[in-house]
């Protein structure tokens, strides 16, 4: 199959390898893949789990000990995977995302199929981008539930992905019971899991509930091991392929636990990762078998290092380095992850580590971590954690994770503090260290030309025929000052500069000086006068947060008519935006009720989806804000 986008040096490549012929000495490259977890497993010294088959991987390759996912989040995550490029650069680290990507950047197993690779995909996709179907197309042989590499010719090398879904958030904390035990049945009793026995962190309350919920991850977990991961490696050996395969296996993100899953700390970023070489490749690996490697490595890494693996150059606008192969450099020094909207929880946070300190960055430090979230509030371990905090019943570790306000920014010395419960950033012993990390960010987000910052209703605004990324390489987006607005969020004594920014020429920068107004609540009358004036801002989101903070202030009037027009209007994300709002704005939003269940029926009626897919995240925010202003729901 020929993919025609494809560059010219590519299709010479192609050539070269089809003359070198299908015998070449080239490994065969599998992973496995799974949904939501942590290093929970027995090789990484948690000694609550029940993971055989992937503990011998370990003991047979090497583990690594410092792995990240970019994002706290499944899609965006897939979107950094799959291209080598951050979300964050692309425009998709919004869970999920409809902007478009360039056309060349077709997915890395693309460069493989170029060069005689049989790819498969089994079976998720979730690339988080308008070009997903083209993305597909250039880069699997094979994507299906039956996908495997059993579809290539006779001795063509392959790159087979085997994606396990059982571990995610869904059948972790908010499937039935019933459900739950249908769907475990198959584990053997010896692999299940004793809530009494369970090791409860310190950042959640030792209840039945919270135990039930950490003996179902491990079950999950074992389960996980028992039927995908022992299959896989049996038929590796039933088909002869053991001894040229060099196996992967990893995690998306994060456990799909509250305060794990969707939040920017190692908690939510941190996963396991093993790569096992077959003696024939052991020259490829960075250790001998069974060591740890604490090399940082990062899911922008993956795609240049598979294309090293197979001896493929990676193309320059990838933004990772191999860290497995040939001739592998140094690693860096630090990493980043980004947490951006999931789902209708709209936020925007940064995460720094590097080998000894996580630094986090909160944008929206006025928002709770557990604040609303559609999905994840259908579980009853989310409910009762933030029943507990309203009723005083959560101790001192507990409460940051249900706190109403976030910090603006947490540092953590995880040789020190592995659960991250200790916030160092206000200590002066640590201020030098601080100051390092804020400064790593800073370069983090111009180098890789974040734009994150940009809402996305004012990102739509501006891309015309252009895809964002080529925007903000040809400096059409103006990252840097983007960014200074939003770092003035949370900082004191800066209300005159964010006045000031609000007369600004670029709406991302009016926007982040809006937020910060709203994130300091003053309520002084330059402020309040200032706030009014953008209600008639020409970006909806500079309206949209201008008027909940104007709300929050006890304004009524044109405020409510501001999201009311948001919430009816023909921009998706908008929509969602003013949504959102006022779901956060809880009793204060009722003069809205009205067209909060008008736009609600509307969502929930399956012929009337708004634009680019956003009525599920609509039901979200407002079934519950509907329902808690005694409005009903839908």
């Amino acid at each position: 199959m020929r993919i025609k986008s494809l560059a010219p040096w590519l299709a010479f490549l192609a050539g070269a390898c089809a003359v070198a012929g299908a015998d070449a000495d080239r490994p065969n490259i599998l992973w496995i893949t799974t949904e939501d977890i942590g290093p929970n497993l027995g090789c990484y010294g948690d000694g609550y789990a029940i993971t055989p088959n992937l503990d011998k991987v370990a003991s047979a390759g090497v583990r690594y000990t410092r792995a990240f996912a970019t994002a706290p989040a499944c899609s965006p995550s897939r979107s950094c995977l799959i291209t080598g490029v951050y979300a964050t650069t692309l425009a998709t680290p919004h869970l999920r995302s409809d902007f478009p990507i360039p056309e060349r950047m077709e997915g890395f197993p693309s460069y493989l199929r170029a060069a005689g690779y049989y790819c498969s995909n089994n079976v998720k996709t979730d690339y988080n981008t308008s070009r997903e179907g083209a993305i597909v197309a250039a880069s699997w042989d094979e994507c299906s539930g039956k996908a495997h590499w059993r579809g290539r010719k006779a001795g063509q090398p392959f790159f087979a992905v085997f994606n396990y879904v059982g571990t995610h958030q869904m059948p972790t904390t908010i499937q039935p019971e019933a459900q739950a035990k249908k769907r475990l049945a198959g584990l053997p009793e010896s692999m299940r899991h004793d809530p009494a026995k369970a090791q409860v962190p310190p950042y959640y309350p030792d209840t039945q509930e919270v135990r039930k919920m950490l003996a179902r991850y491990a079950d999950n977990i074992s389960m996980l091991d028992h039927e995908h991961v022992g299959r896989l490696l049996r038929e590796l050996e039933e088909d002869g392929l053991a001894g040229s395969t060099i196996v992967f296996f990893y995690g998306d993100h994060g456990a799909g636990m509250p305060r794990h899953k969707r939040v920017a700390l190692d908690t939510g970023l941190r996963v396991p990762l093993l790569v096992k070489f077959p003696d024939k490749y052991r020259h490829l690996a960075p250790a001998a078998p069974g060591s740890a490697v604490d090399r940082l490595v990062s899911f922008v890494d993956f795609a240049p290092t598979v294309l090293a693996l197979a001896g493929l150059p990676a193309p320059g606008y990838m933004q990772g380095r191999a860290f497995l192969g040939e001739g592998v450099g140094k690693g860096p020094e630090y990493l980043v992850g980004a947490r951006d909207r999931v789902d209708e929880a709209i936020d925007t946070a940064r995460c720094v580590r590097d080998g000894r300190y996580v630094y986090a960055r909160n944008f929206y430090p006025h928002f709770s971590h557990a604040a609303p979230e559609g999905f994840s509030d259908q579980s009853p371990m989310r409910r009762e954690l933030v029943g507990l905090a309203r009723e005083g019943k959560l101790g001192t570790l507990q409460q940051v994770y249900t706190a109403p306000r976030r910090e603006v920014e947490e540092l953590y010395d995880i040789d020190a503090d592995p659960f991250q419960v200790k916030n160092l950033a206000g200590d002066a012993a640590h201020a030098a260290v601080l100051e390092t990390m804020r400064g790593r960010l800073k370069s983090w987000v111009l180098e890789t030309r974040d734009l994150g910052f940009v809402p996305e209703s004012d990102l739509w605004s501006r891309i015309g025929n252009a895809t964002p990324y080529e925007l903000a390489a040809d400096g059409k987006v103006t990252v840097g000052r983007i960014f200074e607005a939003a770092e003035l969020v949370g900082r004191e004594g800066v209300a005159e500069r964010q006045l000031a920014l609000l007369r600004d020429g670029d709406a991302a920068v009016r926007y982040w000086a809006v937020v910060g107004l709203r994130a300091a609540g003053e309520g002084g009358v330059e402020v309040c006068e200032a706030l009014a004036r953008a209600l008639d801002d020409g970006s909806p989101a500079v309206r949209i947060e201008a008027a909940g903070a104007l709300i929050d202030r006890g304004e009524a009037g044109k405020p409510f008519a501001v999201l009311e027009a948001a919430l009816a209007g023909e921009q998706a994300d908008a929509s969602v935006h003013a949504a959102r709002t006022l779901q956060l704005l809880g009793e204060r939003a009722r003069p809205a009720l009205a067209a909060m269940r008008e736009t609600l029926a509307a969502a929930s009626d399956k012929g009337g989806d708004r634009p680019k897919g956003n009525a599920m995240y609509l039901r979200f925010a407002l079934e519950p804000a509907v329902e808690a202003l005694g409005g009903g729901g839908n």
